[in-house]
């Protein structure tokens, strides 16, 4: 039982820190985000640090491919929920289990049941169904005169990325699972956080980008993003480290944030919609239920 309050902590922080991107990129850059959020999440975490040693450098080696596949999907994401209203951006989440399920089938040779594939039907009919609804307002761009693409295309490149996010997360949980059975909590946050510090470093050593550290300094909503992250995460791994957790579960309630994002849509961002965005989660979630139970 302790570990689906966990999870269901997880998933209602997660829903909670999309909307707080959101608010943190009104003030700052993409990359300015990333790198404070990072850097402040290591900090965070980095008085485990006693507690994170003992591992092979193999071990090492598969923590950093975890962060290197997260380092990408940050990008894809935070494009993304900058651009997209937020919850659209909720709904196109819940793809991580359509992505998760095909791993397992696919990497793990899992086999496919056909409550799993009529569940995974009906989560494609509610991604779908997202291309029924009238268009909304393009939102508006930030400060630095960056301004989303008017015309479909290019809220489907969003769109595009938005899911790319999703697959590359649900190969990170799939890692989770496979490095808990190696390290304790401490170990893979510890090292997790660091080398995804030294990759968006590299990133903006590399791509000579400039911060405007002053003006992100002081972006308080990337302080409270980075808190919100540390917790849901070690939420998530203690989870994943209990023995009686069982991953179909731990799924279903993760999805709980899609919720609180799209909540948040309708009375933070005061967006349009909203009443058949819920519809199409709820035929998302419906599809996720049959496919996990």
């Amino acid at each position: 039982m302790t570990w689906m309050l966990l999870v269901l902590l997880y998933g209602l922080l997660k829903g909670t820190r999309e909307i707080v991107k959101k608010k943190a990129l009104t003030r700052s850059t993409v990359i300015e985000v990333l790198v404070l959020y990072t850097l402040l999440s290591f900090l965070f975490v980095a008085p485990t640090a006693p507690k994170a040693t003992g591992l092979s450098g193999r071990q090492l080696l598969l923590i950093a491919c975890k962060s290197f596949v997260i380092f990408l999907a940050w990008i894809c994401s935070f494009h993304a929920i900058r651009r997209l209203p937020i919850s659209l951006y909720g709904i196109l989440d819940l793809s991580r289990v359509l992505f998760a399920t095909l791993l397992g089938v696919l990497v793990l040779g899992e086999s496919m049941t056909v409550p799993q594939s009529v569940g995974l039907g009906l989560v494609c009919l509610g991604l779908l169904m997202l291309k029924g609804q009238k268009k909304s307002k393009a939102p508006r761009g930030d400060e630095d005169g960056d301004t989303a693409p008017s015309g479909g295309g290019g809220t489907t490149f969003y769109v595009a990325i938005a899911l790319l996010s999703c697959l590359l997360n649900g190969l990170s949980g799939m890692m989770d699972k496979l490095l808990m059975r190696e390290m304790n909590s401490d170990q893979l946050q510890f090292w997790y956080m660091l080398f995804l510090v030294l990759f968006y470093l590299l990133y903006i050593v590399f791509s000579r980008t400039r911060l405007a550290w002053g003006k992100l300094l002081r972006n308080y909503w990337v302080w409270i993003l980075s808190l919100l992250f540390v917790i849901a995460d070690r939420a998530l791994f203690e989870a994943n480290a209990a023995a009686d957790s069982r991953v179909t579960v731990m799924t279903l309630i993760k999805q709980s944030g899609c919720v609180v994002t799209i909540l948040g849509g309708k009375f933070i961002f005061h967006e349009q919609h909203i009443g058949y965005r819920l519809l199409c989660a709820g035929v998302v979630v419906a599809g996720i239920v049959i496919a996990v139970l």
